[in-house]
């Protein structure tokens, strides 16, 4: 069915969401829940609050706060009645579901050894909605292309978070895989994918397209699973979402040492900011990326710029717009 993250939510809370707009609906990329607080949405970059009719307003006394039910509920939902077996996620902070769907957490940690062990008493969630938006990466792949060698050139997508990075990155494995803008066939593309949101697999099958020409190690530590792909899976480009732990340096340098692309991305709103972190400044002190793509979102939608490893920039005016206000 159309939607079918409304499955998630409880029965007062997603009876509050099908009554908006479906224009509205079809571009909701985050629903905070927190326990006794207003009920929240965020959709192109704005965010409103949600009346116990449905109605959006900007007065959090105006809104329908969801009670201890509602998040009971929700929390049995999203881990398919099954809490227990979520402890990983629960020490992490977040679940990802079926479809490229993370739920952040927020609730009292419980430490064990001066580190967190696991989440309770889970009062908070944020629903992120993953959508695939075929021709994101239309305007910005014919920079990351290398008609004359016929490969992809090293790529790191950076912009803060809720920019548009995962979906971006998804629609350039499938673009890239398919053979589109220069190549004269698809690429063998290989997808570590360790938060599921990329390929939004389920059982190991992929709920979005990215590609036919495409493997996915899901769930898998992206350091890991790149050393993986590199011994086993022969892939021309590798795909990872959010690299900056030291292991990921390692992986990524082994990876261009062997020949094979990476297009990755990182948090950030510049390059020079990524100099100082010890996990990415090695690759950019050595210029192991031959292309930055920087992700801005204003009031006057998504743009992008594209600089090559000496910082000049590539692309057409920063203010362009690209995908409209679909990226989530």
């Amino acid at each position: 069915m159309a939607n079918e993250w409304l499955l998630l939510f409880p029965e007062k809370v997603r009876a509050l969401l099908q009554r908006l707009p479906l224009s509205l609906l079809t571009t909701l990329e985050e629903i905070r829940v927190r326990e006794g607080r207003p009920l929240e949405i965020n959709y192109s970059g704005k965010y409103h609050f949600l009346t116990g009719n449905g109605a959006l307003t900007l007065n959090p006394e105006e809104a329908y706060k969801p009670d201890r039910e509602d998040s009971h509920r929700l929390l049995d939902l999203i881990s398919n009645h099954s809490l227990y077996t979520m402890e990983e996620e629960l020490r992490k902070g977040f679940i990802t579901i079926p479809g490229g769907h993370r739920i952040g957490l927020a609730g009292r940690t419980v430490l064990s050894g001066g580190g967190v062990e696991h989440l309770r008493d889970i009062t908070g969630f944020n629903v992120r909605i993953a959508r695939a938006v075929p021709g994101a990466a239309d305007e910005i792949l014919p920079y990351l292309f290398d008609r004359s060698q016929q490969r992809v050139l090293h790529t790191l997508i950076l912009s803060p978070p809720q920019h548009g990075k995962t979906t971006l990155l998804r629609d350039l494995a499938r673009q890239i895989s398919t053979g589109k803008h220069g190549s004269r066939q698809g690429l063998k593309v290989g997808i570590v994918d360790e938060r599921s949101e990329i390929a939004g697999s389920r059982r190991g099958i992929p709920t979005f397209d990215v590609g036919p020409r495409t493997d996915i190690l899901d769930g898998c530590p992206k350091a890991e699973g790149m050393m993986m792909m590199i011994r086993s899976l022969s892939p021309d480009v590798l795909v990872a979402d959010e690299i900056g732990r030291p292991e990921d340096a390692e992986a990524v340098t082994e990876a261009l040492h062997a020949g094979i692309s990476v297009v990755a991305t990182a948090h950030g709103k510049q390059v020079s900011e990524l100099v100082r972190r010890p996990g990415l400044g090695g690759l950019l002190e050595h210029k192991m990326f031959e292309r930055y793509v920087i992700l801005h979102r204003s009031a006057a939608g998504l743009s992008f710029r594209i600089l090559d490893n000496q910082n000049r920039r590539l692309s057409i005016s920063p203010g362009e717009k690209v995908g409209g206000d679909a990226y989530a």
